[in-house]
């Protein structure tokens, strides 16, 4: 077992100072000291993608890697990406197409699709297809993730449009 220290995290914009093992798993603290849900406990090798989260903006399996990997970094989670009120565009978009059957996945894909929007805000249908090819459904709902992948691409558009317009945009109906 290794020794415990001190870490200073920023997850989700907020500062968290936590007493930790060296080697605890990010997805462990995210999920046992933290209370972010949204990640998931899949395979514990990094081969799934339910435990998916961004580390500056790029898409890692935090089941993987240990808690001082994200030190000084700014890890966002599902539950960072946006709310019930004011859903990221990615979110609005899996809720419009109803891309869920057990849901076990979704954090993966939703998290896979903003990591890709986050480098190619128009992606084509290959590249959504080579981003999300990892992340592991059992339910089958793949139609369903790759319409909603798609209607994401639009709804990032509209929410980008509306920020460089000084605007508000709400994306749910």
């Amino acid at each position: 077992m290794s020794r415990s220290r001190d870490f200073s995290l920023d997850v989700n914009a907020i500062r968290h100072t936590l007493t930790l093992p060296e080697d605890v798993p990010l997805l462990y603290v995210l999920r046992n000291d933290l209370a972010l849900n949204g990640p998931k406990f899949g395979c514990g090798i990094g081969e799934c993608g339910a435990c998916t989260v961004l580390i500056d903006g790029v898409a890692a399996r935090s089941c993987a890697m240990p808690v001082s990997v994200a030190v000084g970094r700014k890890v966002v989670t599902l539950e960072g990406l946006g709310d019930r009120a004011n859903p990221d565009p990615v979110q609005q978009a899996f809720i419009d197409e109803q891309a869920a059957q057990c849901g076990y996945c979704l954090n993966g894909m939703i998290i896979g699709v903003k990591a890709l929007l986050l480098r190619n805000p128009d992606p084509t249908e290959a590249q959504i297809r080579a981003e999300l090819e990892f992340n592991l459904c059992r339910c089958g709902t793949h139609v369903e993730i790759m319409r909603a992948a798609k209607r994401a691409v639009e709804l990032n558009k509209v929410a980008n449009a509306a920020k460089l317009a000084g605007a508000r945009v709400t994306l749910h109906e």
